[in-house]
């Protein structure tokens, strides 16, 4: 049985991982939680899941959770059982790296995912890694470090899993080209004339995914799959000109390997979340499930478009940011998080996501830095969040 954090427990991650724990509890076992202020829910997997150590990060409810779970106690009989409960980033930092989780799966959104992960790193656990900004903000940081502690890397998200699972069997030096399969998003068969004119709740109607709302607004802009392919540079050791992306409106394949030969090899599945983490989880075995199975007659046609430029200008702010390297892929994903959260409370418009984002980026390329540290990363995304609210002011 293996034990195992989460970290982002109530959020669309952390609650499929947990759905995996409760169809496997001969697999896992859960050592700890953390969350961000979803009080109801964290109290209602505490009393499920029994964890350890609990961390809350909005310290103001603290009081609410421990109401809730004396709610949900009333009528049963008294258990020693007690979660040691923290709050704050540091609790958050200590559950991460707490006890004999062998696995910590890293489901927190955005850049408050890059300190918890490297404590967990620096206390030697595994990391099933479903937060994108890990790598993309903190790949100089984070890869030295999982070199120098011997941890595992694992990803957890769909495409990433979908290049990781074709490249088992596949000898060093044999992968020639990735190729990144996108959904498209919300906004993938609307005319580019009328993006001027959609809404928050627009884009959110994702066709094929449910997931939370940050990643769903990325993917309507695409800058998600740009977020993937410095992703996988990192992770796969690859140039930017060998990571390619297609839109791919089935979400069948969930991303192809070219290998030297130019054979090309695809992972399929439902649109099914579960399948990636339960892979993070248990690699290099499988387990069986009862999921549905994936029926290809079902499926139906698989069919591929090239991503338009036009439309999707976030994609390219992405590779210029990863070309450019040092600081600036922090940057970008700073600033992305913020013109998306100012887009989610409809301060901006959808065409303003990318033109603040490119602002940004512009106005930060003198200040790049090749070999940033811990500290030149964290003080480059509050300078580019800031830096979103000038450039919104100027204009």
């Amino acid at each position: 049985m293996k034990a195992i954090t989460i970290l982002g427990s109530t959020g669309s991650i952390g609650t499929q991982t947990l759905d995996i724990v409760t169809h496997h509890p001969d697999q896992f076992r859960v050592v700890g939680l953390a969350a961000g202020s979803n009080v109801n829910l964290l109290a209602e997997q505490i009393r499920t899941f029994k964890p350890e150590i609990v961390a809350l990060g909005n310290e103001s409810k603290l009081s609410e959770l421990q109401e809730a779970l004396a709610k949900l106690s009333e009528g049963i009989a008294s258990s020693p059982y007690q979660p040691k409960i923290l709050v704050g980033q540091e609790g958050i930092c200590e559950v991460a790296r707490y006890g004999d989780a062998q696995s910590v799966v890293t489901g927190i959104v955005g850049c408050a995912g890059l300190l918890p992960t490297i404590a967990a790193i620096e206390a030697g656990k595994d990391i099933a890694l479903a937060n994108k900004e890990t790598l993309i903000a903190g790949a100089p940081v984070v890869l030295p470090l999982v070199k120098k502690h011997g941890v595992k890397l694992l990803p957890a998200d769909s495409e990433h899993s979908a290049i990781f699972q074709c490249l088992q069997g596949v000898c060093d030096g044999g992968l020639r080209r990735i190729i990144l399969t996108a959904s498209g998003g919300s906004f993938r068969d609307l005319p580019v004339e009328q993006l001027s004119s959609v809404t928050v709740k627009d884009a959110l109607k994702h066709p094929n995914w449910s997931m939370g709302q940050k990643i769903t607004i990325d993917s309507a802009t695409l800058m998600n799959k740009g977020l993937e392919v410095i992703e996988a540079h990192y992770l796969f050791n690859l140039d930017y000109d060998q990571i390619d992306i297609v839109i791919h409106p089935q979400s069948i394949i969930h991303s192809l390997i070219e290998v030297q030969d130019t054979s090309v090899l695809a992972q399929l599945g439902w649109a099914d979340m579960r399948l990636p983490l339960l892979y993070a989880l248990s690699w290099p075995e499988r387990i069986y499930t009862d999921w549905q199975q994936l029926d290809l007659v079902k499926a139906g046609d698989l069919t591929f478009r090239e991503p338009d430029h036009q439309k999707y200008p976030c994609m390219q702010l992405a590779y210029a940011a990863g070309k450019a390297g040092g600081l600036m892929p922090a940057v970008l994903n700073a600033a992305n998080e913020q013109v998306v959260a100012l887009f989610l409370s409809e301060k901006i418009g959808f065409l303003d996501i990318p033109r603040l984002i490119e602002t940004v980026c512009d106005r930060f390329s003198s200040q790049n830095t090749a070999e940033p540290s811990l500290d030149d990363i964290i003080n480059a995304d509050q300078w580019a969040r800031q830096a979103v609210f000038a450039a919104l002011r100027k204009n």
